[in-house]
């Protein structure tokens, strides 16, 4: 059996996934690498029951004399925690060598996902700002929470005051709680009780007499009746859009953000931010595609069709998926029932031959099986490129695309020999036709199992071999992988879960 061989080299591991380098690492080290990312990770050794830290060349340049464990923050700044007894825990910023940036000491740190400038430490019941190279940017108050990317509320005396992140009070103006900013504004209730938007120094842009909930689709602001708990519409010089007569009102989260979604008795109403106006639909469950198009769903059929802006049927409600893709910067709607698939065009041609059907969308074309041949299908011009060699593509399920996965994955293939590779869906080899199977999961994983010579291992869609191809047997559990050999077990976390440890 061939082994993999592992490079080590700075310019090569710039090119490896975070995922690979802790394989890579792991070998390196003789340790159980938990992290890697931005040229480090964390190491566990299981003798010593002790973490450290180790670079990109498996290099370990520090480890901890303490019990306990280093949490990777960015780059090359690591949270130290020393555990002295069960409750009782000490804290430091540390760089990638150990040398302490805010010294060990009994405190915790509040560390949110989008900030690599600011950090707040806790301890002794007070908390202050303090940047990445240990200067102080905010003294210890009762109370600090971050607002936003750039903004802090601070609570002294019972009220809370506004600072940015250099440590500056941008308004004397005292407020009665933390707020959250979202695009330079937060919804608070001020000092006469009312509903007002502030601006991200603390001033006033707006004060209304109604009670606002959701400020999402600004200009354009959700209203609560108190008595009633009933929803309605209006903009910020509160003109009313619609009475307080709905039972949800949803603005759209993703994508060009174009509309309001108004539902009562079962039955939706959009609200077209470009005209202002309501359109009353006779559905209750609408999601928009392209062109002020709606693909509608019919739950006691499980049938979908599409309607336009005014609620007109289009396409009926006898379609098991529909979904808008863009592709070669143009929008199309796809649409599926049983076997028969098509993709209409802005002009809503279909622009599929009959009995084609599409195993792929991305960016720049589509992936298509045509009289059992397959085909590489560019939109611009509707031409043809055959995949030659090719005698089978497995399909994704429709399920698989949401806002997070608005492309397919790369395919799964079998060629004229029977054996199993992966193309791009530019129809380049990514994965060599040299296995017996390749098994993919729930087409959520990047992960992926394949056979060759009666053995198995795993790889990534990256063409990372993540272990060897020496396992007699594999397990799928949901969150892992198990594999086995000579009564061992073996684990590969799926990257998409937290605790995603690798142990070979």
């Amino acid at each position: 059996m061939k082994h993999l061989v592992f490079v080590l080299c700075s310019v090569v591991c710039t090119a490896q996934t975070n995922q690979y380098m802790k394989v890579i690492l792991s070998k390196k080290t003789g340790k159980e690498v938990i992290s890697y990312s931005e040229g480090y990770g964390t190491v566990y050794d299981s003798g010593s029951k002790k973490q450290g830290i180790v670079d990109s060349l498996g290099v370990v340049t520090f480890e901890s004399p303490y019990k306990g464990s280093i949490l990777h923050v960015f780059k090359n700044r690591f949270i130290l925690y020393s555990e002295e007894t069960e409750n009782r825990r000490k804290s430091a910023i540390i760089d990638e060598k150990g040398n302490e940036v805010i010294p060990l000491d009994d405190q915790e740190f509040n560390t949110p996902w989008w900030s690599k400038q600011r950090i707040i430490s806790s301890r002794k019941g007070e908390e202050a700002v303090y940047d990445y190279n240990g200067k102080q940017v905010i003294p210890y108050s009762n109370k600090i929470r971050f607002s936003g990317k750039d903004r802090f509320f601070v609570l002294k005396d019972k009220n809370w005051l506004l600072y940015d992140l250099n440590g500056k009070q941008l308004s004397d103006r005292e407020f009665k709680d933390d707020y959250n900013f979202e695009e330079g504004r937060a919804l608070i209730v001020n000092e006469e009780n009312q509903n007002e938007i502030i601006g991200n120094n603390g001033q006033t842009l707006h004060k209304f007499s109604k009670q606002i909930v959701n400020i999402n689709a600004y200009p354009f602001l959700i209203t609560r009746n108190k008595a009633t708990g009933k929803y309605g519409l209006i903009d910020t010089d509160e003109n009313l859009i619609s009475e307080e007569i709905y039972n949800e009102i949803t603005p759209e989260y993703f994508d060009e953000k174009e509309y309001i979604y108004l539902t009562k008795n079962n039955k939706t109403t959009v609200f077209y931010k470009k005209d202002r106006q309501l359109y009353s639909h006779a559905f209750k469950y609408l999601n928009p595609l392209s062109n002020n198009l709606f693909s509608v769903y019919n739950d006691k059929a499980k049938k979908s069709g599409i309607v336009d802006l005014k609620g007109s049927m289009i396409t009926p409600q006898e379609y098991d998926f529909i979904r808008d893709f863009m592709v070669s910067g143009k929008h199309f709607i796809y649409l599926k029932k049983g076997r028969e698939e098509k993709l209409f065009n802005k002009d809503l041609e279909n622009i599929l031959g009959e009995g084609d059907q599409v195993l792929g969308f991305y960016p720049e074309s589509l992936i298509i099986r045509k009289k059992d041949q397959y085909y590489r299908f560019s939109v611009k011009d509707y031409s043809m490129t055959e995949l030659k060699g090719i005698s089978w593509i497995k399909r994704q399920d429709d399920e698989y695309f949401n806002v997070l996965n608005e492309y397919s994955k790369p395919l799964v293939c079998k060629n004229s020999d029977d054996l199993y590779g992966i193309l791009d869906g530019k129809g380049t080899e990514i994965v060599p036709f040299i296995y017996e199977d390749i098994i993919t999961f729930e087409d959520f994983e990047n992960e992926f199992v394949v056979k060759k010579d009666g053995k198995y291992g795993v790889l990534n869609f990256q063409n990372e071999p993540l272990t060897d191809i020496i396992y007699d047997k594999y397990l799928w559990q949901k969150e892992v992988l198990k594999l086995d050999k000579s009564r061992k077990s073996d684990f590969i976390y799926f990257t998409r879960f937290k605790n995603n440890t690798v142990q070979l």
